[in-house]
């Protein structure tokens, strides 16, 4: 297996991954209604943070953006529990799931 720097891969090349991912996750936040792709596009912006933090812990030597990566892991875990529970709730009640239901839950 060959070295990553040694075929010209650089830090700078992932930071730039991980601003293009958590760009389309952004859009995605912004430009969806339907919950499940806000939820999707969610994952996705964690996902672009743990491509941050794995780059950030592997060219400076230390473990800690892998360390990081267990943390942000286990607030995506519960993020999707809470989500999928409150989408499976919207679905029960209006038989769609969409964003503008979250107007109409005031108690």
């Amino acid at each position: 297996m060959q070295n990553i720097e040694a075929i010209g891969i650089g830090q700078n090349h992932y930071l730039i991954l991980s601003a293009i991912i958590f760009s389309i996750g952004i859009m995605g936040v912004l430009f969806r209604k339907n919950i499940i792709m806000m939820l999707m596009s969610l994952e996705l912006m964690l996902n672009a943070i743990n491509l941050t933090f794995i780059a950030f812990g592997y060219f400076n030597g230390n473990l800690n953006g892998q360390i990081m990566v267990f943390f942000v892991m286990t607030l995506a875990a519960a993020e999707a529990a809470i989500g999928l529970a409150i989408a499976v709730m919207i679905y029960r009640k209006f038989n769609e799931v969409n964003i503008r239901y979250f107007e109409q839950m005031k108690g």
